[in-house]
């Protein structure tokens, strides 16, 4: 077995033996892509998504050192009328490009080590074909093979973006790694060497002024992911069943992880998170442990015009334009909110509707995230949020003087936002200073309700044992008047699926005074 050549199965033999999720769909699209002008692909996605389960599955299906058949037997690929045509017919190299970023960082010289140690164990696999005094470099050494044997590789990549994150954009080593990749994949041998070539990452392939550096490469990510869409996460009926299998509540794992939205596939999950919650028999933050919050908090910081206001408003539930053809996909070329948002979907940490061209928050596990991250720099939202935590536990201890006196805070802190003067701009701060409640709780909007719409409905997510709250808002009006408006328009009995207390919460703004007034009542459904 070698250490970059003919690795055998091993790796995913090891993950096949836990829990698995079929994602063996997966080869059917590379099989297809084989021999011919596509056969080069780029496949990224976020940390913790799965890129080296999707690498070590690939190699063990092409690999010519070992017999794959009783892995996939029972795996969708074994349908595919390419299944047999290709299992394990070729030489694989694999090469994980972490592998040398943590031996040889800030190291100049780490792509001439990274070669000479590719050249050393690829020879081994070819013994009598490469002279002693072969001094050339690892793609002349493929040619070499592939004119002496007919053999075409598989060549796997995984994190090849490491060293374009870790070293200098500027640096001898970034140079000379980008050098080598035109070198490997650009030249008119490279098909003649290479049946396929998959490379998967954090970020797309880096673009010079507005053209990739790879550009005869596919390919796919978590803003354009294209074929791959479904193989990039964890679908929902996919959940469902390891839900089933391990009696969880699925309802609950949705809340923490559900949410993102890959190309055409709606919900979609973050599968290290899911397969995470499932082995520990609890639903919480994974997150910690991916090394990213110190880079989100460093973009925070950048604090680009308009970005608090987007932030603060996704934090709140809402929705954000953003454009990322623009982004240069290089971590250290950030130059813009949209670059910043950009960077945040590739991360993760935000999702990216493409119907719509929105991105947004989705789901707990992120928000709480997010939240720390923002908690850890210097940004005013820090205080929006503390604050936000404190608004809800006021709200639920009916305290009425302290909630008027937090809605006063949160309106003086987002009139940059805002034209205050109606029901309307006061919902969008209501929905602002209540953020904390994200947590949990289903924040609806002017929910349907009724006779009318309740401006603002706060619904305990299950297994939350609080009460919910329903906001009318008033603006110029008596505060009584709001409460006497939610039991006249039945607001209560319209909330439907839910039993126990509800806190009826009525607010006016007073433009004279430039103050708000609260009135809290506790009922039971």
């Amino acid at each position: 077995m070698g250490t970059y050549i003919d690795k055998g199965n091993f790796d995913f033999s090891a993950a096949k033996n836990t829990t698995y999720v079929d994602k063996s769909g997966l080869i059917s699209v590379i099989n297809k892509s084989l021999y011919t002008e596509q056969c080069r692909c780029c496949v990224t996605r976020s940390r913790r998504f799965g890129k080296s389960m999707a690498a070590n599955m690939l190699c063990a299906y092409y690999d010519r050192s070992c017999d794959s058949r009783l892995l996939f037997e029972n795996l969708a690929i074994s349908k595919d009328p390419t299944f047999e045509k290709y299992l394990n017919k070729f030489p694989v190299i694999k090469l994980d490009i972490t592998d040398f970023t943590t031996q040889y960082k800030d190291d100049p010289s780490i792509i001439d080590k990274m070669q000479e140690a590719l050249k050393a164990d690829v020879k081994k696999a070819y013994p009598g074909i490469i002279p002693d005094d072969f001094n050339e470099d690892f793609m002349e050494m493929l040619i070499n093979i592939s004119q002496a044997t007919g053999d075409s590789f598989i060549m796997v990549i995984d994190e090849w973006d490491a060293i374009c994150r870790e070293f200098d954009p500027n640096s001898m080593a970034m140079d000379a790694y980008i050098n080598w990749l035109r070198r490997m994949f650009k030249g008119s041998n490279s098909l003649r060497v290479f049946a396929g070539v998959y490379m998967t990452g954090i970020l797309p392939i880096k673009k010079y002024n507005t053209e990739s550096a790879l550009n005869n490469f596919e390919e796919y990510s978590m803003v354009s992911p294209g074929a791959m869409a479904t193989f990039l996460g964890f679908t929902k009926d996919e959940v469902r069943k390891l839900c089933e299998a391990y009696n969880r509540d699925f309802s609950e794992m949705a809340q923490w992880y559900d949410g993102y939205i890959i190309g055409r596939a709606k919900s979609m999950f973050n599968p290290n998170s899911v397969m995470s919650s499932l082995r520990r028999d609890e639903c919480k933050s994974f997150w910690a442990s991916t090394g990213s919050f110190d880079k989100v908090a460093t973009y925070l910081e950048m604090n680009y015009e308009g970005l608090k206001d987007d932030i603060l408003y996704m934090l709140s539930g809402g929705r954000c334009f953003v454009e990322p053809s623009m982004f240069s996909n290089d971590m250290h070329d950030v130059r813009s909110k949209d670059d910043v948002l950009t960077v945040l979907i590739h991360l993760g940490y935000l999702a990216y509707d493409p119907s719509e061209g929105e991105c947004y928050i989705p789901n707990k596990e992120v928000r709480m995230e997010l939240e720390n991250a923002i908690m850890s720099n210097r940004w005013k939202i820090s205080n929006a949020i503390s604050n936000s935590k404190k608004l809800l536990k006021d709200t639920l201890a009916g305290d009425e003087e302290a909630v008027a006196t937090a809605i006063d805070k949160a309106h003086d802190e987002n009139t940059s936002i805002l034209s205050y003067n109606n029901e309307n701009s006061l919902a969008c701060v209501l929905t602002i200073a209540y953020i904390y409640a994200q947590n949990d709780y289903i924040v609806h909007r002017e929910l349907a309700t009724g006779k009318g719409y309740a401006d603002l409905v706060l619904l305990p997510r299950k297994n939350v044992d609080k009460p919910a709250i329903i906001l009318e808002l008033k603006y110029q009006k008596d505060v009584d008047a709001a409460i006497s408006q939610i039991k006249r328009k039945k607001y209560v009995g319209k909330v439907e699926e839910y039993t126990g207390k509800i806190l009826l919460v009525g607010i006016n703004y007073d433009k004279k005074q430039k103050l708000h007034s609260c009135v809290i009542e506790t009922i039971i459904k």
